[in-house]
């Protein structure tokens, strides 16, 4: 136990704003992740980037939640669209 406790702060996440009580914190399923203590005991997990464990990176300060997205994600999105595009034009099925 790291006698730690951080709160949910994913406004999408169903505990948003509770604060959890971290067991440990690891790499699981290729993702930074926090195991807590549930009310009935469990042990489940969270995206530790779901919490404020870790202080907030540059572009949610400078954001101060006026973006949702990051530019490159965004580009990253219209690239994804444009693949799909072209192979939904092609005809190759």
């Amino acid at each position: 136990m790291t006698d730690r406790t951080v709160r949910i702060i994913h406004p999408f996440h169903p505990l948003c704003g509770q604060s959890i009580d971290v067991v440990s914190r690891g790499k699981h399923w290729g993702e930074d992740r926090v195991i807590y203590r549930a009310s009935d005991g469990r042990l489940p997990s969270i995206a530790a980037a779901f919490t404020d464990m870790d202080p907030p990176a540059a572009f949610d300060r400078i954001a101060a939640g006026r973006a949702a997205f990051r530019t490159v994600d965004l580009l990253g999105l219209c690239d994804l669209i444009d693949q799909f595009l072209k192979r939904a034009g092609s005809g190759d099925e």
